[in-house]
C-alpha cells in the first residue's frame, strides 16, 4: 500500500469519526428539543388549566353577585315608590345613593361576566336584519335621562341612507352603550355626537365624539387592553373594572369589525367601531328583506 492509500484511509476514517460526532450531536440536540416541546406542552397545558381556572371563578362570582345587587335595586326601588311610606328629601337622597352604587357594582359585574363567557368560547352572536335607525333610538332613550339638566348635550346624528344591517344589534348596541357612557363620564361640559357612516360600500363605521379631557398619545395604544384606565384626576373619582373598552373590542372582532379612538388632549376624543354591513356566518343567509 502506498503512501497515497494510506492517506486516503486516513482521511475516511479521520471524516468517519467526525460524521459520527456530528451524528451524535444531532442525536442529543433533537433529544434536547423534544424536551423543550414536552416542557412547552406541559407548560401550555397548566397556563390552559389556569385560564379555565380564572374563567370559572369570574363566572361563578359574578353569578353569585347578581342575585343580593339585584335584591338591593328592588329595595331601592319599592322605597322611592313609597311603598312604606313616604321619604323624606334626605331619606330619598340616601336610597338613590345606594341605587347608584349598586348599578354601577353591577355594571363591573356584568363585564366580569361577559369577559369569563368570552374567554371560555360560551359567548354566542345572534344576528338577525335591523334598522339602523331603531338602534340609535333606542340609545337616544337610554341616555336622555343621563344628560336632562347637565351642561352635556348628547346629539345622535341622523345617517345618511343606510342598507339594513345584519349583525347582533345586542352585542353593536353594547359598544356604542359604553362609548357614549365613557364620553360622558370625561366631558364635564360640552357636547357627544353618535353618528354612522358607509365605509368601502361593506361597512359601517360608527363614531362617538366628544370634547372632553381628551387621551395621552403614550395610553391610546394600550387603551383597549384588560383593565386599562386612563390616569387622570377625573378618573380617580370614577370607579369602573377597565374592562368596558376591551369588552368593545372583543365584541367587534366577534361581529367582524374592528375598533380604534383618535384623541387630542384637552380638546376631546373619537371612538369608532366599523362592523361589516352584513356579519358572515357559517351558515347560509336568508336574503335581505
Amino acid at each position: 500500500m502506498n503512501d497515497t492509500e494510506l492517506f486516503v484511509q486516513e482521511r475516511l476514517r479521520h471524516l468517519q469519526a467526525e460524521n459520527e460526532g456530528l451524528r451524535m450531536e444531532l442525536e442529543e440536540t433533537n433529544q434536547g428539543v423534544l424536551a423543550l416541546y414536552g416542557e412547552l406542552d406541559q407548560q401550555a397545558e397548566q397556563l390552559r388549566q389556569v385560564s379555565e381556572l380564572k374563567s370559572r371563578f369570574l363566572s361563578y362570582m359574578s353569578h353569585e353577585f347578581r342575585t343580593p345587587l339585584g335584591s338591593i335595586l328592588s329595595m331601592t326601588r319599592l322605597l322611592d315608590d313609597g311603598m312604606d311610606g313616604e321619604l323624606s328629601s334626605g331619606q330619598r337622597q340616601q336610597v338613590l345613593f345606594i341605587s347608584n352604587a349598586a348599578s354601577e357594582l353591577r355594571e363591573m359585574v356584568d363585564d366580569l361576566l361577559d369577559l369569563a363567557k368570552i374567554e371560555a368560547g360560551r359567548i354566542t352572536i345572534s344576528p338577525g336584519w335591523f334598522d339602523l335607525m331603531d338602534l340609535f333610538s333606542a340609545l337616544r332613550g337610554m341616555f336622555r335621562p343621563l344628560v336632562e339638566g347637565n351642561a352635556i348635550e348628547l346629539e345622535f346624528i341622523a345617517p345618511p341612507q343606510l342598507p339594513m344591517l345584519y349583525t347582533d344589534d345586542k352585542k353593536l348596541a353594547q359598544i356604542l352603550r359604553n362609548y357614549v357612557s365613557n364620553a360622558l363620564k370625561f366631558t364635564p361640559r360640552g357636547r357627544v355626537v353618535v353618528s354612522a357612516e358607509l365605509e368601502g360600500g361593506s361597512a359601517v363605521r360608527f363614531s362617538v365624539r366628544d370634547t372632553g379631557i381628551g387621551i395621552p398619545v403614550e395610553m391610546q395604544a394600550s387603551l383597549f387592553e384588560d383593565f386599562m384606565q386612563v390616569d387622570s384626576p377625573l378618573q380617580k373619582r370614577l370607579r369602573g373594572t377597565g374592562l368596558g373598552l376591551s369588552l368593545c373590542k372583543r365584541f367587534a372582532g366577534l361581529l367582524g369589525g374592528y375598533v380604534g379612538v383618535n384623541s387630542v388632549p384637552g380638546e376631546g376624543s373619537e371612538f369608532f367601531v366599523v362592523v361589516p354591513v352584513k356579519l358572515e356566518t357559517a351558515e347560509a343567509v336568508d336574503a335581505a328583506p
